[in-house]
């Protein structure tokens, strides 16, 4: 099996727990002083966070932002209520235009401010697509 592995920069490990065991619903599979590492099967990832005392507010520069693609927006809906059952604030948005593309998602953000998304593709060719804002999109 492959997998994708993303490595986060955290300003607090233990809020990082907390917030990525929500997201994924899984537990932490490796701990030691500073890092923490998850191995989600669904989406296949192994998420490393490393603890950075210095870690600034917001998203670096080189990342845009980071998502989760589902295949259907049922999908999308039982994510959703699986994270408001977890007290996980999200932002919904249906037939939302975005990353050229109409998209139902959720977004969430992490205790850094990094935004994920969890999305569907509903439609890859959107008529009038250069008409359409893309206000709120991923960004």
């Amino acid at each position: 099996m492959s997998r994708v592995q993303l490595a986060l920069n955290v300003s607090n490990l233990e809020a990082a727990i907390d917030f990525y065991s929500r997201l994924f619903g899984v537990k932490v599979h490796k701990r030691r002083e500073g890092y923490a590492n998850f191995v989600v099967d669904d989406p296949p990832l192994k998420l490393a966070l490393f603890e950075v005392a210095d870690r600034g507010a917001g998203v670096p520069d080189a990342l845009n932002h980071i998502g989760v693609e589902v295949m259907t927006t049922h999908e999308v809906m039982e994510h959703d209520a699986r994270l408001g059952e977890q007290g996980v604030s999200v932002r919904r948005g249906e037939g939302v235009v975005c990353c050229h593309a109409e998209q139902d998602k959720i977004w969430l953000d992490d205790p850094d401010g990094l935004e994920w998304e969890i999305y569907t593709v509903t439609d890859e060719t959107p008529d009038g697509l250069d008409l359409v804002s893309t206000e709120g999109c991923c960004s």
